[in-house]
C-alpha cells in the first residue's frame, strides 16, 4: 500500500533554492518530501530528475510528485513524456487547483525563478488539497489517456 504523504520531488539547478523551500514546506503540511535531486546548484540537465520522479509516478510507486525548474516548462515537457503522468506547470493558487479538480494532475511543476516563498506555499497547499471532481472532467482525462493508446497504434 502507497504512503500518500510521500512525496517525491526534484529539480534542476535553477530550481534548487525553490526546491529546498517546498521541502520544508511539505514538512510543515505533515508530508515526507523525498528528495530525488539536485543536490546543489551546479549546472545540471533537466530531464534526467524530471524523468526520477516521474517514472515514479508512471509506475505507481506514489501518487502525486513535484518538479521545479527555472521556467517549470523543462521539467513539464519531460514529465509528459511519460503515460501515465499528468504534470502542471503552475504559477498561481488558481491554476493549481484546476490543474487537480479538472485535468487531475500528478505532477506539479513549479518556475522556481518566478516564485516567491508564499506563492510556494499557497501554490502547493492548495494543490494538495485540491479534489479532481470527476464527472465530465474524468471523460477529459480518459481521453488524454487514449490519445497515448492511438499514438502508439499509429
Amino acid at each position: 500500500m502507497k504512503n500518500t504523504n510521500i512525496i517525491p520531488i526534484a529539480s534542476d539547478h535553477a530550481g534548487y533554492d525553490a526546491k529546498e523551500l517546498v521541502k520544508k514546506i511539505l514538512e510543515e503540511l505533515e508530508y515526507t518530501p523525498v528528495d530525488y535531486g539536485t543536490h546543489n546548484a551546479n549546472s545540471v540537465d533537466y530531464p534526467d530528475f524530471a524523468s526520477e520522479v516521474s517514472n515514479l509516478i508512471n509506475r505507481g510507486d506514489y501518487d502525486q510528485g513535484i518538479l521545479i525548474c527555472g521556467s517549470g516548462q523543462g521539467m513539464c515537457m519531460t514529465a509528459n513524456k511519460f503515460e501515465n503522468v499528468r504534470a502542471a506547470l503552475v504559477w498561481s493558487v488558481d491554476i493549481a487547483e484546476l490543474s487537480r479538480a479538472h485535468n487531475n494532475a500528478n505532477i506539479l511543476c513549479l518556475p522556481g525563478r518566478f516564485l516567491s516563498e508564499d506563492d510556494l506555499k499557497s501554490i502547493v497547499q492548495n494543490w494538495l488539497e485540491a479534489e479532481f471532481e470527476g464527472g465530465r472532467h474524468g471523460r477529459r482525462v480518459e481521453k488524454i489517456h487514449k490519445a497515448n493508446e492511438n499514438q502508439k497504434q499509429d
